[in-house]
């Protein structure tokens, strides 16, 4: 994907962007963002290289399949948040652009099913004080009607791995 599309800007989200912050969790899907911007531009790059357009997403955005047989959903997004997102990626051990931790959040805030409601918990449960410093100042920014959420989910997370640290050493 990197060279394929080198000067748009793009993050992986979704299960793997996960892996980031908390233990890997079984995933088979790789989901990338971009700007809704730079969304056609995108998808035409990766046919040009040989992807093939799948099916449109519920979602902004198209799920392609490279030629290796690799499926990729490419979400367009137009969050007010997504400049700064894109601007400022974490970068996976092997050099991708991965969400940072306060907008994913945002995003699985955002989406609410019961896998983003666990991933959310345990990433939260896992951060740093700094790194949760960081969630709160961009949740107040962004969506600040998420505050009361995002507190009760950091303490479900720290209390949740409060538990599993007690089962580690019993």
């Amino acid at each position: 994907l990197r060279p394929v599309l080198q000067d748009i800007p793009w993050v992986i989200v979704g299960g793997v962007a996960t892996r980031a912050y908390m233990p890997e969790r079984a995933t088979q899907d790789l989901d990338i963002l971009v700007s809704h911007a730079n969304g056609h531009e995108a998808i035409e790059r990766l046919k040009a290289a040989g992807y093939e357009v799948v099916t449109p997403l519920a979602v902004a955005g198209f799920l392609v399949r490279s030629p290796e047989g690799a499926e990729v959903g490419v979400l367009w997004g137009d969050y007010p948040w997504l400049q700064d997102a894109l601007t400022h990626p974490r970068y996976d051990p092997a050099g991708f652009p991965v969400l940072d931790l306060p907008y994913l959040i945002i995003m699985k805030i955002e989406a609410s099913r019961g896998r983003d409601i666990g991933d959310l918990t345990t990433m939260l449960g896992l951060a740093s004080d700094d790194e949760l410093a960081r969630v709160r100042q961009v949740v107040a920014r962004y969506t600040p009607e998420q505050l009361d959420d995002l507190e009760s989910l950091i303490y479900l997370g720290q209390v949740e791995m409060q538990d599993v640290r007690r089962e580690d050493h019993a």
